[in-house]
């Protein structure tokens, strides 16, 4: 039997306490042991992004992360976003601009739009789709998600 870890951390601003083996991701752990399933997993690799949240304020790839990684940091997911029903300007404007399709890369972009306009809240076109490079979408071909990134800034700027 492998050996499980008692890893102390905070999810979301909630303080969460977990076992999990040595070998068992960030993303496993969020959404086995936690059930917080809005990080998905598409290619476990690093490479999509749809798994993404963050670490201390850094944007990140959960199934690269191990969670034993996870000791006293602090993590936010995409369940972290909404006040109870009430949505961020970015979830919102996602949904009116139509920025998803199937929503498996939803999650992760939202995540990584919101890390992005946490360090800068006026983002140019560029700067929008290369912070947003590492998240692969092969529904919406971007421009709905770079425009919705962009109408948000606007509003969360005024």
């Amino acid at each position: 039997m492998a050996k499980k870890y008692h890893v102390s951390a905070t999810v979301n601003g909630d303080p969460v306490e977990f076992l999990c083996s040595g070998q068992e991701t960030m993303l496993d752990v969020l959404r086995d042991r936690l059930e917080l399933t809005g990080a998905k997993e598409g290619c476990g690799s690093g490479d999509c992004g749809a798994c993404s949240v963050t670490v201390d304020g850094r944007l990140i790839c959960s199934c690269l992360m191990l969670g034993v990684e996870a000791e006293g940091t602090s993590i936010e997911t995409v369940e972290g976003m909404a006040d109870g029903d009430q949505l961020t300007p970015l979830q919102r404007i996602f949904l009116e601009e139509e920025a998803l399709q199937c929503g498996i890369c939803t999650p992760g972009v939202l995540v990584a739009a919101k890390a992005l306009l946490a360090k800068n809240p006026d983002p140019d076109e560029t700067t929008i789709r290369y912070w947003l490079a590492g998240n692969l979408c092969r529904c919406t071909g971007y421009d709905k998600i770079v425009r919705a990134v962009q109408k948000a800034a606007a509003e969360m700027r005024a």
